[in-house]
Parts: C-alpha cells; sequence; structure tokens
C-alpha cells in the first residue's frame, strides 16, 4: 500500500557536532528542543566508531539484519528523517562512509562523531507521519495514516 504525505519546508537549522559527541543523542535533542516533529536531514563529516545495518542477511520478511561496527576515523555522507516516535522522535539516517579503500553503506544505528559532523536538519510543516510498529516487516516504519485513521485501521484512502 503506497501511503503519501504532502506539507512545505518550514525552519532549516545547522548543527555542529563535535568530536567525542553521540550523533543521534545530539540529533534527537535538538530536533525536541526546537519542535521539531518531522524533518529531513543531511549529515556530513567523520565518525569515530559506530555500527551500521548494511542490508538483510536473505531477503525475507521479517528481515535478518546484517550489522557491521566500525572504529577509527571514517568519512561520512548521509541522509535521514525525524518523525514522531512515542512522546519523542525517532532519526533515522541512511549513509555511507569510508575509510582507506573500505567503503560502507546502510542504516546509521549508533555513531560517536570524530573532529566533526555538520548537519542541516529541515523542518517539514503539515506532514501526517509517525513510526509505528509494521507487522508484515517487523520494523518500525514511517506511516503518514492520522491518528484516527491509525486507531480504526483504515488505509488513508478509505
Amino acid at each position: 500500500m503506497v501511503q503519501v504525505t504532502e506539507g512545505k519546508v518550514g525552519r532549516v537549522i545547522l548543527v555542529r557536532i563535535d568530536h567525542g559527541e553521540d550523533l543521534f543523542l545530539t540529533l534527537t535533542r535538538v530536533a525536541e528542543e526546537r519542535g521539531i516533529r518531522h524533518g529531513a536531514v543531511q549529515i556530513f563529516g567523520a565518525v569515530a566508531s559506530g555500527t551500521l545495518v548494511s542490508g538483510p542477511e536473505k531477503p525475507v520478511l521479517p528481515p535478518v539484519t546484517h550489522e557491521e561496527t566500525f572504529h577509527g576515523g571514517w568519512d561520512l555522507l548521509g541522509i535521514g528523517s525525524i518523525y514522531p516516535c512515542g512522546a519523542g522522535v525517532k532519526v533515522h539516517l541512511h549513509v555511507s562512509e569510508g575509510r582507506h579503500r573500505t567503503v560502507f553503506t546502510g542504516c546509521l544505528r549508533a555513531a560517536e562523531v570524530y573532529i566533526i559532523i555538520e548537519a542541516m536538519i529541515m523542518e517539514l510543516i503539515g506532514i501526517s507521519g509517525e513510526i509505528t510498529h509494521d507487522p508484515k516487516t517487523g520494523i518500525a516504519l514511517p506511516d503518514f495514516r492520522t491518528r484516527d485513521e491509525l486507531r480504526d485501521g483504515l488505509s488513508p484512502s478509505e
């Protein structure tokens, strides 16, 4: 089922995240402090260590994820989203990172900043989505139905 929601870009917030800081905690804190419930995120810089998921072990549902951990200085470029999740927000980032001739691409799950990460958060206004558990995939995914549609079990077109 395709879901679509439409909104507008509101504020644009630039964030400098310094050496040793937790990337996700910092982005989440900034979004929550600024009242951003929906947003798009672009990041670049370097990470010292962390974990990312680089696809499933096999292409089945629900997936069994393949996890990579990394240490040392890695250049990083990524894009992601911010959605409401529970009482707060969830930052979801997909990145490509490289060190020497090794490159990883995937869903970043944890990262400690090395030197600096620059982030641009674009607030999205008028979006109805939130993160909910998807029973088919077993994953927490964006769901663009309204709270009433979610409560009543309706699809967006009903």
